[in-house]
């Protein structure tokens, strides 16, 4: 039977706890302001109801001016340790989201492509930064609490034994309730709803990062009603999960005050009986009274935890479902290495893509060697794109094998497989960066000299100094104007630049008109002349330069 949740309410905790260790001497601070500064508050409470007394002349141990400076230190301790704790207690939890945030990242480039295939980048997008955002409260407002919860009810207790155990007797069953048992129920319970309600965020955010990157081709093919109606009856099954949400979140922060005015009733039936029975003790009774009232106070914020907790840990599983995962593709223990890439050679591989059911590729044989330049062609989905993930590593051969100067491709590093192997696709991505910097993407350490030479290459040069900043223009608001061919020789560039051994291109020329497509290919043919070459394209004319060409047919 399939578990309902992959990770247990404790395993998560000790997890979350587990991740705050390195910032653990700022954690103890917070929570040692957050335990003063709630001691202070049942000290506040105690001490000026010691200072009533004694005005009073009820009580005759200790003197006015003791209880008024008691109540006044009270105060200002818990001013200094409430604003402590916020400061410190958050310091240390951006500092946790953000090494979070680089994990999670590490553990998406690992997991790349394969195991992100059917996950929908926006729902990503909302793990990386949302879902991140929401751990907070964890480090920020429930490790002080979880500490509190425990101590000042034993405080109270101790002071409640000393007036009279039967106080102790009343008050111990009401702060197992609203300490223990309502929080564990309410987690148990609220659980589901946190978890719906984070996961249909996710998708709401998908559906609108798609319709943005969309946005033209909905235009153009006026289904913008129909794409409004989509985020409308998404947006109604977010709100009908924020509505359960809300209503577990308003139950567990009511619940407990009925617990709180129990509370008063048993202490002032404890009393009355005492009294009746001529164990009379106003002034302990006050004093308890107000004492307790400030710890349930405290105490009672607890449940204001568990109830952002349900989205703490329905965020926190989403993250570690992603971290858990385990790769299609895991690094060799002790890698080797070729050298120059003079030969590959796929030796009867097959493969089928996970879930398929089919097999794309089926007993293929190929053996190139040196500078050779292959075209790949065969009909939409036969397996030729394939061929060149296979190359790059994206997955492993189910049967066969592939070989790179003799060894297995799976006893190389990933490392330098992709710094021997450059791939230009059709479309390339230009990040919001300077165009020198979209250059130096694969070699980050080059110097402007090596980065214009890479551009003159790729026949990108004279354009480059004629954009407003030349090499330091930035491409987020200038990428969009460039057109198919002036973004391949980005991409040109970019190889170039880094000088691989092979050269894997995926229908490069789809997007370019025959003038751009004749350009791109003699540019090609000039960089790359002395490369090995596997091209992929349903075009004839972009197989011109080819010394063989591979047809792969049905199997």
């Amino acid at each position: 039977m399939r578990r309902k949740f992959q990770y247990s309410i404790p395993a998560m905790t000790g997890r979350l706890l587990k991740i705050a260790a390195p910032l653990k001497g700022t954690l103890l601070i917070s929570t040692l302001a957050s335990i003063i500064g709630n001691l202070s508050q049942m000290g506040l409470m105690g001490f000026g109801s010691l200072l009533l007394l004694s005005c009073a002349g009820w009580i005759s141990a200790g003197s006015p001016l003791l209880y008024g400076l008691l109540t006044f230190v009270s105060g200002a301790l818990i001013v200094i340790c409430r604003y402590l704790e916020g400061v410190v207690s958050h310091v240390g939890a951006y500092g946790l989201l953000a090494h979070m945030r680089v994990e999670l990242f590490r553990s998406i480039r690992r997991l790349a492509p394969a195991c992100l295939m059917n996950r929908e980048k926006g729902d990503l997008m909302n793990i990386a930064v949302s879902d991140v955002e929401t751990i907070e409260f964890f480090f920020a407002h429930t490790i002080g609490p979880m500490f509190t919860v425990i101590l000042l009810p034993c405080v109270t207790l101790g002071i409640a034994i000393a007036v009279d155990p039967l106080f102790a007797a009343v008050l111990l069953p009401i702060y197992l309730v609203v300490s223990v048992v309502f929080p564990c129920i309410a987690v148990k319970a609220g659980r589901p709803i946190g978890t719906r309600y984070r996961e249909r965020l996710g998708k709401m955010k998908s559906l609108v990062l798609e319709s943005i990157y969309g946005l033209r081709d909905i235009q153009i093919f006026d289904f913008g009603q129909k794409r409004l109606a989509m985020v409308q009856e998404q947006n109604r099954a977010i709100n009908r999960a924020a509505h359960g949400l809300t209503l577990h979140q308003q139950t567990v922060l009511a619940a407990p005050a009925f617990f709180v005015y129990l509370a008063r009733i048993a202490i002032l039936a404890a009393a009355s009986y005492l009294a009746a029975s001529g164990i009379s003790e106003p002034a302990g009774t006050i004093v308890l009274s107000f004492v307790a009232m400030a710890s349930f106070s405290s105490t009672q914020s607890l449940t204001t935890v568990v109830s952002s907790l349900l989205e703490t840990y329905a965020a926190a599983e989403r993250l570690f479902l992603i971290e858990d995962t385990r790769p299609e593709i895991v690094e060799c223990e002790h890698p080797k290495t070729c050298g120059p890439i003079r030969s590959v050679r796929f030796e009867h591989v097959s493969f089928g893509y996970p879930g398929s059911g089919k097999e794309v590729l089926k007993d293929f044989h190929l053996d190139v060697e040196g500078n050779e330049k292959v075209g790949i062609v065969g009909e939409s989905g036969i397996g030729k794109s394939t061929v060149l993930r296979l190359l790059l590593r994206f997955w492993n051969p189910q049967k066969g094998q592939i070989l790179i100067n003799d060894i297995p491709i799976q006893e190389l590093s990933l490392e330098e497989l992709h710094r021997r192997i450059a791939v230009l696709e059709q479309d390339t991505f230009l990040f919001n960066c300077s165009i020198a910097d979209n250059i130096a993407i694969g070699k980050p350490e080059a110097s402007r000299e090596e980065i214009v030479q890479a551009a003159k290459k790729a026949g990108l040069h004279d354009f480059i100094t004629t954009l407003p900043d030349g090499y330091d223009t930035q491409m987020g608001q200038m990428g969009a104007r460039l057109s198919g061919g002036e973004r391949q020789r980005v991409g040109i560039a970019r190889t170039m630049l880094t000088d691989p051994d092979v050269l894997v291109m995926d229908e490069p020329t789809s997007s370019l008109d025959v003038l751009h497509e004749k350009e791109l290919l003699k540019t090609l043919q000039e960089g790359f002349q002395d490369k090995m070459i596997f091209l992929v394209s349903h075009r004839p004319s972009t197989l011109t330069g080819c010394t063989r060409i591979v047809r792969l047919g049905r199997l």
